[in-house]
């Protein structure tokens, strides 16, 4: 039987605390844990020098056991029964530190083997006293005295020798947990790092580029990683902030066409005036002629007036197409049509000085939304008309297709003032202009450049002052290309 979890989501700054916690919590009992061996190890270090110094006694209690059987001096005796109670009293320390321990048998046997040392040393002693001694039995206690020394210093060596190699197995001991220590650190290190990588910097590093993107006019918005976490929520406002950009960048797209469509008004109207007095015209005479019977004048008049109606319909639906806001929308566009179209309407603004060429293939079709390119070319052209210093200059809109790279290019260029070298990284930025107050809001580029990129294509520039600037738009040529325009 499967047994259900609950799941726990805890938010970037509690994996932060719970990740510094465990350092620390790690840090702690491994510190502990080594102040205990460190303790130990104390106890032992002061341990080893103990049993040192009882081996000493023990040595010195031997040599002087040895000049007492050679030479039978008293004071021999007395120096050697006194090294015998100075052992008695190490081995009483000893004995508190050690008891219970591994090298308790080692201690019961050293015990034994020093009560019996020193008590054939008295007996030994006794006898020398004696003046009716037995030989024999004065021999049996000296070797019983000689076997007991040698015992004395094999156990007391041995137990020295014990001490050391605990000791040395806490020096590893103190080693090993340095080591995991230091390896138990690295891995929460590394644990740590990647969760501020994956949850802060990484995340942090997405929003700069699409921010970045969302300069160029790009508003596909983040996917959504069901973190639970700050990451989730951050990105879920950005991408709802994105939304609020988009439309607000329609709206200064719309607000740019509506100034757009203000300065091509006033020479609509001039325009609309000439087949709009043609008809006039043409009807007044008609009406002043209607009576002679004259059938071919009047058809001529007529047909005239059908015409200026024609025209004047096409310059009205020009407007209207141009003005007209709808969704972003991709098709296949005649690219010189589109251009014919965009130069009539501009032209009527054009100082009388200025002319406009362009060299188009009849055959050149692209696919993409033909009003917001249309917005684009009318820009650069206003643009580049408005860079010709003194009134008069030449404005070429060529195209080709360039097969290697799959687009097709359209270039404006004007041989006006040029634009400045330290503008240049700047003038696709929003609300940037070099022109004098009260003639551009900056808009322009900024949404030319937002329209072109949502079609898959870039903006650039080249630029020389005193010499002229070329914008080329590069837009993919298939369909397929064109998928940045579906953002």
């Amino acid at each position: 039987m499967r047994r259900n979890f609950p799941n726990i989501n805890l938010s970037i700054r509690q994996k932060v605390v719970v990740g510094f916690s465990l350092c620390v919590a790690a840090v702690l009992l491994i510190g502990a844990m080594a102040y205990h061996d460190l303790l130990r190890l104390d106890r032992k270090l002061q341990l080893g020098e103990i049993t040192r110094n009882l081996h000493d006694s023990i040595l010195e209690a031997r040599r002087y056991e040895k000049n007492f059987l050679l030479y039978g001096q008293e004071k021999d005796y007395r120096e050697g029964l006194f090294y015998w109670k100075r052992a008695q009293e190490i081995f009483g320390r000893i004995q508190q530190d050690v008891m219970g321990q591994k090298g308790a048998r080692q201690l019961g046997q050293l015990q034994q083997e020093l009560a019996r040392y020193g008590q054939h040393l008295k007996d030994l002693f006794a006898e020398e006293e004696e003046p009716a001694s037995d030989s024999q039995h004065k021999s049996v206690i000296e070797a019983r005295l000689r076997k007991t020394g040698r015992n004395l210093i094999n156990l007391s060596l041995n137990l020295s020798n014990l001490e050391h190699s605990r000791i040395q197995q806490i020096v590893i001991s103190l080693k090993t947990k340095l080591v995991s220590t230091i390896l138990v650190l690295f891995i929460l290190s590394l644990f740590l790092a990647l969760l501020i990588t994956r949850k802060i910097v990484r995340p942090l590093t997405v929003i700069e580029t699409t921010t970045q993107r969302i300069a160029r006019g790009n508003f596909k918005p983040l996917p959504v990683v069901q973190t639970k976490d700050e990451t989730q929520a951050v990105v879920e406002a950005f991408n709802k902030m994105i939304t609020e950009l988009e439309k607000r960048q329609d709206q200064l797209a719309q607000a740019q066409k509506l100034s757009s469509l203000g300065i091509l008004t006033s020479g609509i109207a001039h325009q609309l005036n000439n087949p709009l007095n043609n008809i006039s015209t043409s009807c007044q005479i008609l009406m002043e002629e209607i009576d002679d019977g004259d059938r071919e004048h009047v058809d001529k008049l007529l047909t005239n007036i059908d015409q200026e109606v024609d025209r004047s319909r096409d310059i009205v639906k020009g407007l209207l197409d141009f003005s007209r806001e709808h969704e972003f929308e991709l098709d296949w566009v005649n690219l010189q049509n589109l251009a014919d179209r965009t130069t009539w309407l501009v032209s009527s603004q054009l100082p009388a000085g200025v002319e406009i060429t362009s060299d188009i293939p009849k055959d050149l079709d692209i696919h993409a939304d033909g009003q917001k390119l249309q917005e684009v070319i009318l820009n650069l052209l206003w643009n580049a008309a408005q860079a010709m210093p003194d009134g008069t200059g030449l404005i070429k809109l060529t195209a080709l297709e360039d097969h290697a790279t799959g687009q097709v290019k359209i270039t404006i260029q004007d041989n006006g003032c040029g634009i400045p070298l330290e503008h240049l990284p700047h003038i696709f930025d929003p609300f940037f202009s070099t022109k004098e107050a009260g003639y551009g809001t900056g808009l322009g580029l900024s949404v030319a450049h937002g329209i072109v990129d949502r079609h898959g294509g870039t903006l650039s520039v080249t630029s020389t002052v005193e010499e002229g600037s070329a914008f080329t738009i590069s837009l993919p040529l298939k369909k397929e290309s064109a998928g940045g325009g579906q953002e």
